[in-house]
């Protein structure tokens, strides 16, 4: 008897059938199994995604240019020499929401222009210094408005803060008209800040 004849395990092919028989049945196992690790993998990802403690938004922004003057005298109260200089003035309104369980702490604001030799950034001046240009320019064509409590603000779960402040750069109108960028960083105490740009045209006044 040949070796042939004594091996049982060998199995009995018919000529023309497919050897492959049922790897088709393995590859669909795969591609399914593919499927289901990134669709786990999606919804761990969304799950765990938070939202922003705060959202905002610019409501208007003016500027105006003007040729300033210095007082003639230092803050010890001694007399030294005036200096003129351009600046703009830039006026902002602003919205910022607390969509966070707990309250957020406002702790600066800077608004940002972009020129080309980079960034300038000016911080916000405070609420009692807002009042105080109006009455240093009485005749500020800006609207006058409530303005905003740029440090130290609290902003309870669920509310909305709103106000204008005002920043200062000392710089020409052409040098203002041809910026690249205007933004506004708001800092907030032990959470990321907030960047906000305008949606609309700054009107210049």
């Amino acid at each position: 008897m040949s070796l042939l004849q004594d091996s049982p395990d060998l199995v009995d092919v018919k000529p023309g059938e497919d050897y492959a028989k049922g790897s088709s049945h393995v590859v669909w196992a795969a591609w399914i199994a593919a499927a289901l690790v990134t669709t786990a993998i999606a919804i761990y990802v969304i799950a765990n995604q938070k939202p922003p403690v705060a959202t905002g938004e610019i409501v208007a922004v003016w500027a105006h240019p003007q040729h300033a003057e210095s007082s003639g005298v230092d803050a010890s109260g001694e007399a030294m020499a005036k200096e003129s200089f351009d600046q703009v003035l830039v006026f902002t309104q602003v919205r910022l929401h607390n969509q966070s369980k707990g309250p957020l702490y406002l702790h600066n604001v800077m608004t940002n222009i972009k020129l080309d030799d980079g960034i300038h950034s000016s911080y916000a001046a405070s609420a009692a210094d807002y009042e105080r240009v109006y009455i240093a320019y009485p005749n500020m064509p800006v609207p006058r408005a409530t303005p905003l409590a740029t440090t130290d603000s609290t902003i309870a779960p669920g509310q909305t803060l709103e106000g204008t402040f005002v920043s200062s750069f000392r710089l020409s109108k052409q040098e203002w008209d041809a910026r690249k960028d205007l933004n506004f960083t708001f800092a907030l105490r032990y959470q990321p800040s907030l960047v906000l740009a305008p949606q609309g045209a700054v009107i210049d006044q």
